[in-house]
């Protein structure tokens, strides 16, 4: 069985069979005895939708652990930063190449992105589908 990341969340709002649930998102550091003189150590509230059949039996404000597979994280940072690295990489060397100015690559390098992540925002339902947790425990 793949590795899950696991958060404890409440219940922030319930709208049909989508339920909103409120973690806090923890530095690796924050369980350290010096993270209050520390400024490494950060934690941030964060909302996530979770797809829930059962969401009738929540209630908001209930505690609940939502539970996610290891690899989404990587998914989500290889479409986010690694492709569109890769886009960028790929088109400064081909527009330097053909045009032989740098101008020409980095002009080419950042119109690239353009198209991806339009593409992305066209398919965000779809990689929002791909990409979801689940309510284990309430």
């Amino acid at each position: 069985m793949a590795e899950e990341i696991r958060h404890q969340g409440v219940v922030d709002m319930i709208d049909g069979q989508t339920v909103v649930v409120r973690i806090m998102q923890q530095s690796a550091c924050s369980g350290c005895h010096a993270r209050g003189i520390c400024r490494a150590a950060e934690s941030k509230e964060k909302l996530v939708d979770v797809h829930c059949t059962d969401a009738s039996a929540l209630s908001v404000g209930q505690e609940v652990t939502v539970c996610g597979e290891e690899s989404l994280g990587m998914k989500a940072v290889g479409l986010a930063f690694g492709l569109p690295l890769l886009f960028l990489m790929v088109a400064l060397i081909v527009g330097i190449a053909v045009s032989g100015s740098e101008k020409v690559g980095a002009i080419c390098a950042f119109a690239v992105l353009v198209p991806y992540y339009t593409l992305l925002y066209v398919l965000r339902d779809r990689i929002k589908d791909t990409l979801q947790f689940r309510i284990i425990q309430y």
